[in-house]
């Protein structure tokens, strides 16, 4: 099993098409040749109400952006990786190609911990009807959050990638309500 992710190395973005990112990912197979470099798709489960029947899903967290682990990008790789169809950019452009800061590093890290797909998280409401998070990707994101729509079962998180702000909805299985212990009677 190849280590999901390699804790020293950095981080760098690959803009390309929104809904593409499967194909370009295929492609991007036959060019990454050291066991170092990896390209990652993080992606959420969510389930969605269609025709009044619950599916599952699985949606991009950063629709359109790929994250290639690797100590740098060589000429032959940038070239080859932006010869791939679908490509439109290396972030924050093609000319000053930045790895991720160690804020927006630690966020995709932290999502890519849960696997490249990352499951809905378990929660409760409090007696002031705020979501705490048991387990699962939104661990440690509460302060992230900025909207619940309990029906649905998502949670919105607003994530930020190169000083670019995101809201993002994550999906959450909601537990019953603690009970009351009998001395708060």
């Amino acid at each position: 099993m190849i280590p999901l992710c390699l804790p020293d190395m950095a981080f760098f973005v690959i803009q390309v098409r929104t809904g593409k990112e499967k194909q370009y990912l295929k492609q991007a197979d036959k060019v990454l040749r050291a066991p170092e470099q990896r390209l990652y798709w993080p992606r959420r489960a969510l389930r969605i109400r269609r025709e009044g029947a619950w599916k599952d899903s699985v949606a991009a967290i950063f629709p359109g952006y790929l994250f290639l682990q690797s100590e740098d990008i060589p000429p032959p790789l940038y070239w080859a990786l932006r010869r791939i169809p679908g490509f439109l950019r290396y972030l924050k452009d093609n000319q000053h190609i930045e790895p991720l800061n160690t804020r927006d590093r630690e966020i995709l890290q932290h999502f890519l911990s849960y696997g490249e797909i990352v499951q809905r998280s378990r929660v409760f409401f409090d007696q002031d009807r705020r979501i705490r998070v048991i387990s699962g990707p939104l661990m440690g994101m509460e302060g992230r959050i900025v909207k619940v729509d309990r029906r649905k079962g998502r949670a919105r998180v607003r994530l930020e990638l190169y000083e670019n702000s995101f809201l993002i909805d994550f999906g959450f299985d909601a537990l019953e309500q603690a009970l009351e212990s009998p001395a708060s009677s």
